[in-house]
């Protein structure tokens, strides 16, 4: 596959990347690093609000040395397919990913998703088993509700993303606001802002809606592929109690931790791209054993 070289301002070193038409799904945007030869295959799935760029960027060169590595925009993110009245759920992100490892003739990648994108992948594995080698699960869980606060918190979403659909005013004054708050005093601001404003405001709000309707304690514990699963053990927006449980249900899974925030592989990328290197690296292992 044969992809156009990034045109961001001022972006860091990113994977060739471009737009791909996934057949009867839409347009999404597509890192390929095409990897050492006979690299196993490592499909990024980035979190909420952001992009793959921003999500893996601090992580993109080493990766790229060992695997190939693939990435895509979730749809209403970034440059991902825009769903037909932002209509956002994780289980078509989840067949997006299947139909893009389909498109590029890639039968079976080790999913790795972080937040948002871990609810994805263990969905991933659930609809499209076949696609799945391994699972790396980063700051994510089970479920994302921790409580009466957090639950009114994802409700809160539902008029919101109703409303973007009418009126787009109040869901882009919420993305501004996210916006700065983000970048005003990061280095890479100018390109970060580039890639956070590529979102569709009413898709992140009804993203958000699925986001806190996820369940998956039915069915995790019958994941039957190599699991790894990252802790954020200062996370204030995923629990680290609750990342630990889903590492718990997980036969076999095996519980790497990192001392820093939700977001630390931006904010704290030397601590934790040692450890998430190490967690693909044990999952690589085993399904090679296998």
């Amino acid at each position: 596959m044969s992809l156009p070289a990034d045109t961001s301002p001022d972006p860091p070193w990113l994977p060739p990347g471009g737009p791909v038409d996934l057949p009867g799904r839409g347009t999404t945007f597509v890192r390929d690093s095409g990897g050492p030869a006979h690299a196993p295959v490592l499909v990024l799935l980035h979190g909420w609000a952001v992009t793959a760029d921003l999500n893996w960027f601090a992580a993109y060169p080493a990766l790229a040395e060992r695997y190939r590595v693939i990435t895509i925009d979730h749809r209403g993110h970034g440059r991902g397919i825009r769903p037909p009245g932002g209509q956002v759920r994780l289980s078509d992100c989840a067949d997006d990913v299947a139909a893009l490892l389909e498109h590029v003739r890639i039968e079976r990648a080790i999913a790795v998703g972080y937040s948002m994108g871990g609810a994805i992948a263990q969905l991933l594995w659930r609809r499209h088993r076949a696609k799945v080698s391994g699972l790396v699960l980063c700051s994510t869980a089970r479920h994302f509700q921790g409580g009466p606060l957090s639950d009114l918190w994802y409700r809160s979403y539902t008029p919101l993303a109703q409303l973007a659909n009418v009126a787009s005013g109040p869901a882009e004054a919420l993305v501004r606001k996210r916006v700065e708050r983000r970048v005003a005093s990061d280095p890479r601001g100018e390109w970060m802002r580039s890639e956070l404003v590529r979102a569709d405001p009413a898709a992140l709000l009804t993203s958000m809606r699925s986001v806190g309707r996820i369940r998956s304690n039915p069915w995790i514990g019958e994941v039957d592929v190599p699991t790894a699963v990252i802790v954020t053990t200062r996370d204030r927006t995923v629990p680290a109690r609750n990342q630990r449980q889903l590492a718990g249900a997980i036969a076999d899974s095996v519980t790497f931790e990192v001392d820093g925030p939700h977001d630390a592989i931006v904010t704290r990328s030397e601590a934790y791209l040692p450890v998430l290197l190490e967690a693909i690296a044990s999952v690589k292992t085993r399904v090679s054993s296998t």
